[in-house]
């Protein structure tokens, strides 16, 4: 009997499951997408819809320099991750550091911003619908820069202290996930709060 042949080729390479930390990140990531979706849209809707000012176009200016700082930290941590999986830890440091840096510089751009709206323009949370939904959507991703902005801080002592090597690199890259995930929503965040809704 002749043995039956197939036009698919045999896999040598055994299956494995995906990291469990990536796994748990993903599954965070798509959580907090649904969260920022709500938001995003509520904004949106209630754009526009205040029966007193200030409005958007009278107040908000782009934030343009710190969005470039947001933007191209995704770019330092990507690289301090590759840097720190190919075993160099200097060039992570100095990487996961500048990240830091440039994250802290967005933080403090959303700080002074919202204490000109404040205390120049007199928006508050409780102003008017445009100030409810504002602070809602920016404050949520300022929170979640903050926790971003701790966690890589702890990696970066934890570097300092010589804690953290090659064997970290998956855990590392899981954390940069995070990272790059509170820019994406930025750009979201961004174009309909500084352009569309403006």
């Amino acid at each position: 009997m002749s043995a039956i042949t197939t036009p698919f080729p045999e896999r040598t390479e055994e299956w494995k499951l995906p990291y469990r930390g990536t796994v748990g990140m993903a599954s965070l990531i798509i959580a907090e997408a649904a969260i920022f979706t709500i938001f995003v849209v509520a904004y949106l809707y209630y754009a526009g819809k205040s029966l007193a000012g200030p409005t958007p176009s009278e107040v908000l200016e782009t934030p343009i320099f710190t969005t470039i700082c947001l933007l191209s930290s995704s770019l330092t941590v990507h690289f301090a991750a590759r840097f720190l999986r190919s075993g160099q830890r200097g060039a992570f440091l100095a990487l996961w550091f500048l990240t830091i840096v440039l994250g802290g510089i967005f933080l403090a751009g959303t700080g002074q911003e919202w204490n000109t709206l404040i205390y120049k323009h007199g928006l508050t949370i409780s102003t008017n619908l445009f100030g409810t939904t504002y602070y809602s959507l920016v404050g949520l991703h300022a929170s979640h820069v903050i926790v971003g902005l701790i966690m890589l801080s702890v990696v970066f002592l934890f570097g300092l202290a010589n804690r953290v090597g090659h064997e970290q690199s998956t855990r590392v890259e899981v954390l940069a996930m995070y990272w790059h995930f509170v820019d994406a929503v930025w750009v979201v965040v961004f174009t309909v709060v500084y352009i569309l809704a403006r």
